[in-house]
């Protein structure tokens, strides 16, 4: 029987001290609102530098997306780099390009530095789930190889895509050998605990009520106050209505991932001999993994209320078993959801709201390794170099339709369209 809402990230999660709750008043440098990838990345790299540190998180720390994610890393965006030019001019879209190849490799040297025990594995692999994607996922490569000089990718037809996987429903593929993927709680676990060991101080059950953004904010949570010199944002799909213009950049969303019984190896060898991770060319993203122990760790499905479905592991499993019939057979020991932000470009929302106040935000299911690299953005952009986010500051950004009141019609009836084309052939 499946565990509903219990993640298989928290089950296998390294064993951790509890925090303290924020009371009393503090004064600090550098306050953060959210203890995900972003938060706990800013507080490592700034107390790096000397900064005093505060950091308040909700619940607990990697309780949001960051705990419950696909844990895949991989080079690019949403966007691709020719789009980029278009908007912003190959200068800035060089560097926006560089920001997602460097966030892999700050993730890597992250947990070789720290010694963060979180299952890294290399190997990602996009596929073409339709015969009319191919095409666009050649050129793509090409582009990458040719235009931009990255060499980290090359192109699978459909019987190289068939012998890494052990099935011949995808047409073909791009296969980043630099790509990676991990167990994304014990990863924010484990940057919490070397921001600690610079001197941050992180709080835990510590929700942010209100905030002033003067020359000196104030944060206020119901037991104490936090005084200091500059304020991140880095609640994400979790930032409700703290921050209203923030809230207009993004739009939260549900998804969902199951965690099978751990399989038989000779199994494994078959449908992974190469332990990838795999994601696919659907407008709503099938994306899926093998744990340490052997189970498929499958993501697929979402929804855009405020409500999980009722019966995740089934509301999962039919993608899992549409793509290998032979999983169907096996037990679902986990199924749980998470909240990520979207944004109307689906680039990741990085800006400075005021000299002192700044937002991250909108990873778009880009976020183990943005949020990471954003995260040690920020703190680069207090100590004066603003070149990166000026960069993602450049890109367009609009608030949705409606604002936080009107967003969701939209964006429903949008994502349903979508939806509806993933399902013709």
């Amino acid at each position: 029987m499946s565990i509903q809402g219990s993640s298989y990230y928290e089950a296998t999660a390294a064993v951790c001290k509890g925090r303290p709750q924020l009371v009393g008043d503090h004064t600090t440098d550098i306050c953060i609102i959210g203890g995900g990838f972003t938060g706990a990345s800013a507080a490592l790299h700034l107390a790096q530098a000397g900064y005093q540190v505060t950091l308040l998180e909700a619940h607990t720390i990697g309780w949001g997306a960051s705990g419950r994610n696909g844990g895949q890393i991989c080079q690019g965006h949403n966007m691709g780099h020719a789009e980029m030019v278009k908007k912003v001019g190959k200068d800035t879209a060089d560097i926006l390009w560089q920001t997602s190849v460097n966030s892999v490799a700050m993730v890597k040297n992250l947990v070789a530095q720290y010694s963060i025990d979180c299952d890294l594995t290399p190997g990602v692999l996009h596929v073409a789930s339709k015969k009319s994607h191919i095409d666009e996922i050649q050129q793509a490569v090409d582009y990458k190889r040719n235009t931009l000089g990255y060499e980290g990718v090359r192109f699978l037809d459909a019987s190289a895509v068939a012998d890494k996987l052990g099935t011949e429903q995808y047409f073909g593929g791009e296969y980043y050998q630099e790509g990676a993927h991990l167990h994304p709680l014990n990863f924010v676990l484990g940057l919490a605990k070397a921001a600690e060991s610079h001197g941050a101080t992180l709080y835990e059950h510590s929700p942010v009520v209100e905030y002033t953004d003067d020359k000196h904010p104030v944060i206020s949570t119901a037991k104490g106050r936090v005084t200091c010199r500059y304020v991140l944002f880095a609640c994400n799909g979790y930032l409700g209505h703290l921050n209203a213009p923030a809230a207009r950049k993004i739009m939260p969303i549900n998804n969902f991932i199951i965690a099978t019984e751990p399989l038989p190896e000779e199994l494994v060898k078959r449908i992974n001999p190469d332990r990838v991770a795999v994601a696919d060319s659907k407008f709503v993203v099938n994306y899926y993994r093998l744990s340490r122990d052997n189970r498929m760790l499958w993501g697929g499905g979402e929804n855009y209320s405020a409500r999980f479905p009722r019966d995740i592991a089934s509301f999962v499993k039919k993608h899992m078993v549409a793509a290998y019939p032979e999983l169907a057979q096996y037990r679902i020991d986990h199924a749980w959801g998470g909240t990520l932000a979207i944004t109307l470009n689906r680039m990741p929302n990085l800006c400075r709201q005021k000299d002192n106040v700044f937002v991250a935000q909108g990873y778009s299911g880009h976020g183990v390794a943005m949020a990471t690299y954003a995260g040690a953005m920020f703190a680069k952009a207090v100590q004066g170099s603003l070149e990166e986010t000026d960069a993602f500051e450049r890109l367009p950004s609009r608030d949705f339709p409606g604002g936080t009141l009107l967003r969701w019609p939209g964006l429903v009836a949008g994502m349903l369209y979508y939806s509806m084309l993933d399902r013709l052939p």
